[in-house]
């Protein structure tokens, strides 16, 4: 995997260079600041991002936003010293891959970075064996094949977020039928494919996922929504169940996580 490295600690930025590169990683650049990253990541093309919060020049932040908006299949190591609850969730939201807080020892850099890479394997894998299924449909056909597999709807304002879930949730099993990038669009997409399950992302534009779950309730009365979220905070699990959310899904997603939640929503 080719990783970027942007921090603005030059121990860390050593220390992450050196263990990525004894995982066989290859490191196409390290930066300092976050002035130059979205046109480093433009020249150097990398898979991964290791990205500090706190940074000269631009906020972390709001880099991972523009870098998950322009290119939503690189994946984002978020890195923080910030000790609140608040920032790993903003960063989840935003679409980061995994998180990191400092300080960290080895293991926990080695082990999130195999989680993140784990994860992304797995939705290109079946992201890519959907797009040839697909090209091999007869055009009058083309689409799920009906009564074969349980339809799913994808609703997250972020386009990394979207991709990863396509992946993850075509591996379990599931027809994508529609994908939605804010509340308003989450209502439409219900009321146009009935599907049999939809995962809604808790912030999005427009409607929020709680504006949008009892609206999605009453277009769609036998579609299982889930909340997606980088917070499962008490408030917002009671206000999610008492508007008709069948669970949550935690960001950043993780392959294993998400096959056993479905398996339950299904009884399979």
């Amino acid at each position: 995997m080719r990783v970027l490295i942007v921090d603005d600690n030059a121990s860390m930025r050593i220390l992450l260079s050196t263990l990525l590169a004894d995982r066989g990683h290859t490191v196409v650049g390290a930066l300092a600041d976050g002035n130059g990253v979205m046109e480093a990541v433009g020249n150097l093309a990398p898979d991964m991002v290791c990205l500090d919060y706190q940074l000269p020049g631009r906020d972390g932040l709001d880099i991972l936003n523009e870098i998950n908006t322009a290119r939503p299949e690189i994946d984002v190591l978020f890195m923080t010293a910030s000790e609140g609850a608040e920032i790993e969730q903003q960063a989840a939201d935003a679409g980061a891959a995994g998180f990191l807080r400092k300080p960290f020892g080895q293991k926990q850099v080695i082990d999130e970075v195999q989680a993140v890479v784990a994860t992304r394997e797995h939705a290109t894998a079946a992201n890519r064996q959907e797009a040839v299924a697909q090209a091999e449909r007869p055009a009058a056909t083309t689409g799920p094949a009906p009564g074969r597999r349980p339809s799913a709807v994808i609703a997250d304002d972020n386009g990394s977020i979207r991709l990863l879930l396509k992946g993850l949730l075509s591996e379990l099993g599931l027809d994508i039928v529609g994908q939605a990038s804010n509340g308003e669009e989450a209502v439409r997409a219900a009321q146009t494919h009935q599907p049999a399950v939809l995962f809604l992302d808790v912030n999005m534009p427009v409607l929020s996922g709680l504006e949008a779950l009892p609206r999605i309730r009453q277009v769609s009365p036998q579609t299982a929504v889930v909340m997606v979220t980088g917070s499962a905070s008490r408030e917002l699990v009671e206000q999610a169940a008492a508007g008709g959310a069948r669970g949550y899904v935690v960001k950043p997603v993780r392959p294993a996580y998400l096959e056993a939640f479905v398996k339950k929503l299904f009884n399979r």
